[in-house]
C-alpha cells in the first residue's frame, strides 16, 4: 500500500513542478504480502526519495531528445522468504561507475549543483539499515537505467 501511494504521489508532485514532464509509471505489487513492521513515514520517505530520484533520472534521459525514448517508472513489491522486498527501476541514464561508490554517504549527490542536497540516498540507506534492520542495494548501468531494492524483516 505504501509504495502504491507514494509512487503516484511522487509522480503527481514531478508533474507539478514540471508541467511538460511525462512517464509510464508500473507497478507490479504483491497483494500477498502480509504486514511488514516498519515506521511507514521513514520507509514512505525512503520510497518518495527513491522515486522522485527516478523521475529526475528519465527526466534528464528525456531531455537529451532520444529518437524512441520513452521514460519508465516501475515499483516492484514481492514477498522473499522472510523478507519484504522493494524495487525502484528506472530506465534513466543510470549512475556512472566511478560515482557508485559514494552515493550512499552523506552530501555525495550526482545532480548538478542546487538540485539536490547529498542526504536524501544517504538517509534512505540509514532508514533501511540501522532503523529498520534491513538491505537497500543498486543495479545500476550506464545509459539503461537503475534498480534500487530494499530488503526488509518481515
Amino acid at each position: 500500500a505504501l509504495a502504491d501511494e507514494y509512487l503516484r504521489l511522487a509522480y503527481h508532485g514531478f508533474k507539478a513542478r514540471d508541467k511538460s514532464f511525462n512517464a509510464t509509471i508500473k507497478s507490479e505489487l504483491d497483494n500477498n504480502i502480509n504486514n511488514t513492521k516498519v515506521n511507514p513515514q521513514e520507509i514512505g520517505r525512503v520510497i518518495l526519495n527513491l522515486l522522485n530520484n527516478a523521475f529526475y533520472a528519465v527526466n534528464e534521459k528525456q531531455k537529451q531528445g532520444l529518437n524512441g525514448y520513452e521514460p519508465v517508472v516501475t515499483v516492484t513489491t514481492a514477498k522473499q522468504d522472510r523478507k519484504t522486498e522493494i524495487k525502484v527501476k528506472d530506465n534513466g541514464n543510470g549512475i556512472p561507475q566511478k560515482k557508485l561508490d559514494k552515493i550512499f554517504q552523506p552530501f555525495f549527490t550526482t545532480k548538478p549543483s542546487g538540485q539536490g542536497t547529498g542526504l536524501g540516498l544517504s538517509l534512505a540507506y540509514d532508514i533501511v539499515t540501522k532503523g529498520h534492520g534491513g538491505e537497500l542495494k543498486v543495479e545500476t548501468k550506464e545509459g539503461a537505467g537503475s534498480e534500487f531494492t530494499i530488503h526488509l524483516p518481515a
